[in-house]
């Protein structure tokens, strides 16, 4: 029996055929390769024992720190869903019309990011002429820890750097061009961007307190008192700020103005705040496979955050949803307040 053209998309194996749609996104495939290539390279490259010196996570093998990091990625991609069940009513922010057009906003994007490798290397030649660790996106044992002790004024000496560099001047010079709702400065919704950052918050936290098991549960009543908001203030000079204004209050409108999309613009996202961590104290470049593996993980380390900050930025038109919901009180606060204890001698 001939079956009619009703009955042809009514039937039961045509149906179940139509309910599974693999992603068209070239972005996504790429980033996925990229991923399964990146976990390739650490097991071709790596031994047993990775070279790097993370004290805060001695004995792990090579095969563990690469569960942990795509463990990371499940957390970062059910975040983003849950930033996508949240804001699926949302009235969408045309975040790319707040770019200039295509030609102007190449020109500032090449700008910035030749700017960005000038502040990354004088942080290098700066830090290094002091004998400190390199100025990087992070403190020097942020995450991973050290076992050299990071003085108070290298502390103090890299936030202000920070601030300064990737904040305070390109803030000024882009704001004498461009408003606050352009710059992804303004809320558009404050109602429901404080919900999305309750909720993604919340369960940030929990993973934090559940899973990783932060330091900050063995500190002394004092050392909280004391080390809680100095550690809020230090990360929010030196680490978040510089990563709101520059990456996603600034570069981010412009890629996606020059990409026209979404999926591309959080991929790039997420490069160029891994990009940003260059300096961490625990990477390595004495040999061909110190940088591999120092660019693999650093991707594996700060890929998905960033990624993730680009999907909250985008979603809502507001860069400082990122701030409260995913960076300077969960993980920064929760996670480095110890570390900062120990530098401040606390």
């Amino acid at each position: 029996m001939q079956l009619t053209r009703s009955t042809r998309s009514n039937h039961p194996k045509r149906r179940r055929g139509r309910r599974i749609r693999l992603p068209r996104s070239r972005s996504i495939w790429a980033a996925a390769v990229g991923w399964l290539m990146v976990n390739a390279l650490v097991l071709a490259v790596a031994g047993d024992r990775l070279p790097f010196n993370w004290p805060a996570i001695t004995g792990r093998t090579t095969t563990e720190r690469l569960v942990d990091a795509n463990i990371g990625l499940a957390e970062v991609l059910f975040l983003m869903a849950l930033v996508w069940l949240l804001t699926r009513h949302r009235r969408r922010p045309d975040v790319a019309a707040r770019a200039p057009e295509r030609a102007q906003a190449l020109r500032e994007t090449l700008l910035l990011l030749t700017y960005g490798a000038v502040g990354l290397a004088l942080g290098y030649v700066l830090a290094r002429s002091l004998g400190w660790h390199p100025f990087g996106f992070h403190l020097a044992g942020t995450l991973y820890g050290t076992h050299e002790h990071v003085a108070a004024a290298e502390a103090v000496t890299w936030a202000v750097y920070n601030l300064v560099v990737y904040a305070l001047i390109p803030l000024m010079y882009f704001r004498r061009r461009y408003t606050s709702e352009q710059l992804c400065l303004r809320s558009s919704d404050r109602t429901a961007d404080a919900v999305l950052i309750s909720v993604v918050l919340l369960a940030e936290s929990a993973v934090q307190f559940l899973v990783l098991r932060p330091d900050i549960l063995d500190l002394a009543g004092r050392q909280l008192l004391l080390g809680l908001p100095l550690a809020f203030v230090l990360y929010l000079a030196g680490a978040v700020l510089p990563a709101m204004v520059f990456i996603y209050a600034i570069l981010l409108p412009r890629i996606l103005r020059l990409t026209g999309s979404a999926t591309a613009t959080v991929v790039l996202g997420g490069l160029a705040y891994a990009a940003f961590h260059l300096w961490d104290a625990w990477t390595l470049l004495g040999s061909a496979d110190e940088v591999l593996l120092s660019a693999a993980f650093l991707i594996l380390t700060y890929f998905a955050p960033g990624m993730m900050k680009s999907v909250l930025t985008l979603r809502t038109g507001n860069a400082w949803v990122h701030v409260w919901a995913y960076h300077a009180l969960a993980p920064h606060t929760l996670a480095d307040t110890r570390h900062v204890v120990h530098i401040f001698r606390i």
